[in-house]
């Protein structure tokens, strides 16, 4: 049968754990086991079929009817910025703003890794010899671009991040590499950098960003934050790769509602599940899992290891990959898997393990496939109570696999991008626990190969909700920009 309608079958057949979340557009949320029972009837979703791209008539989504697109910044082939700029491939996560007159302006992740010229001014470069960054486009709600230009530049394996009230967005990097560290998993040599990376950026959308990290947030291998605006917290993610994640809160020195920037110098700590020290939350889970939770210090947050210029150092990858951890660790913080998107809203943060949910790993890591054996969960941390609970938890690859960037719809859906080697989706988890199909990458290449395993990245809703922008992260990436009635396919 086709494959859209197999995986829909599987959907509502298997059990999956899944808990009730107070507050925010989960009050009330039914668990998916449940809203899949037999003899419940679940809710109409779409089907998805193939529509044309808008930019030139090929096939590069399937969508639900009535869906409509366009794709734009493709760099199969060259694409130059207004600011001169050659636009880099690997569009990760991305945040959508208000811009001028009726246009959006985004701010686009580029998560390039290992050293080489920064694009854009080498000059403005936090560090020149690194190859990853920020652009920010104006575009209209149809994906018709009008100018674009570099926002950070000089940075490294810059993977999600999250978008700020005051109109900022701050970048990630995923990754712990410098001249004081050893190789990472490439096996490149880090002796050409100038500076250490690992650290969370700010951006303004109405101008560059001052290319100054915000070493107290941490030097880890950042995934994506998410911002509180009633406590001033900043939530950030980790995806360690081969070893436990953790779950951090950053709480700056000013609250940024009233200073309007996210401030260095605050206090970094990592979840903990009170009385129950390092508890491996990456393992399969109870259905309606709750947890109480406590948050321990973290007293080196960006670490700095001993180093001769021009000669490779002694601290390696991995050693630099967990410190920050281990120091969570050692005071009872708790095991993930690859903690990868997160979003705020009404309360509570979403984030995503991508391999959480299956049998518990031996040890902490390395682990040579990525740490966690599961297909991947969906979290959820109410903020006011301080309460971690499961909201969804995958059965397997035909039903979820590997969730990965998320955002919340205007009505509460969850959106989710999927990051897999077969089929990749776009995805929406409703208030009521019901996952179902959005969009469907169909890529091919200029050259006829096959390219449906690009994963999506970077989902976010114009401000206005009319329009999803979502990426394939990719060397050979782009951006598509896709409008329909979401209220009438429960989006």
């Amino acid at each position: 049968m086709p494959e859209v309608n197999r995986r829909s079958l599987l959907r509502g057949a298997a059990a999956a754990a899944g808990g009730a979340v107070l507050g925010g557009p989960f009050l009330g949320f039914v668990a998916r086991g449940e809203a899949g029972a037999v003899g419940s009837r679940p809710a109409p979703h779409p089907t998805l079929g193939p529509v044309p791209d808008l930019r030139d008539g090929k096939v590069r989504l399937h969508l639900p009817a009535g869906f409509q697109y366009r794709s734009f910044h493709d760099t199969e082939f060259p694409v130059v910025l207004d600011d001169g700029t050659r636009l880099p491939g690997r569009h990760d996560g991305m945040g959508a703003f208000r811009g001028p007159g009726d246009t959006i302006r985004l701010v686009r992740n580029h998560e390039v890794n290992s050293p080489g010229a920064a694009f854009g001014d080498a000059s403005l470069a936090y560090d020149p010899m690194a190859q990853g960054g920020t652009t920010t486009i104006e575009v209209t709600r149809f994906g018709e671009v009008r100018r674009a230009w570099t926002s950070l530049n000089g940075t490294m394996m810059n993977c999600s991040g999250g978008r700020m009230p005051w109109g900022s967005w701050i970048s990630c990097e995923e990754t712990v590499n410098g001249p004081d560290v050893g190789p990472d998993f490439t096996g490149t040599s880090n002796v050409p950098l100038t500076r250490p990376h690992g650290f969370i950026f700010e951006v303004p959308v109405d101008g560059p960003s001052e290319r100054r990290p915000l070493t107290a947030a941490g030097r880890f291998a950042h995934e994506s934050v998410a911002f509180d605006p009633v406590d001033g917290h900043l939530y950030l993610t980790e995806d360690n790769f081969g070893y436990a994640s953790g779950f951090y809160r950053y709480t700056p020195p000013e609250h940024p509602m009233r200073s309007g920037r996210l401030g260095d110098g605050g206090r970094l700590q990592m979840l903990a599940v009170r009385d129950r020290p390092n508890l491996d939350l990456a393992a399969a889970q109870p259905r309606h899992a709750t947890y109480p939770v406590q948050w321990v210090d973290i007293d080196d947050p960006a670490p700095e290891f001993p180093y001769t210029p021009g000669e490779a150092a002694p601290t390696s990858n991995d050693t630099a990959l967990t410190y920050v951890s281990r120091q969570g660790w050692a005071r009872g913080a708790a095991y993930f898997s690859r903690l990868e998107g997160s979003a705020y809203d009404d309360g509570v943060v979403y984030f995503t393990a991508t391999q959480g949910g299956g049998p518990a790993e031996a040890s902490t890591g390395p682990i040579a496939d990525g740490y966690g054996n599961g297909h991947g969960q969906v979290w959820a941390y109410d903020c006011r109570s301080q309460v971690l609970r499961l909201v969804y938890e995958s059965p397997g690859p035909d039903v979820l696999d590997f969730p990965d960037n998320v955002t919340t719809s205007p009505r509460g859906t969850i959106v989710v991008c999927e990051d897999n080697v077969a089929d990749n989706y776009v995805r929406g988890l409703t208030p009521h626990g019901e996952l179902f199909d959005i969009a469907l990458n169909r890529l091919v290449s200029s050259t006829g190969a096959d390219r449906s395993n690009d994963e999506f990245a970077g989902s976010t809703f114009s401000p206005d909700g009319h329009t999803l922008f979502v990426n394939i992260q990719a060397s050979r990436g782009l951006t598509f920009a896709i409008w329909g009635d979401w209220r009438g396919i429960g989006v």
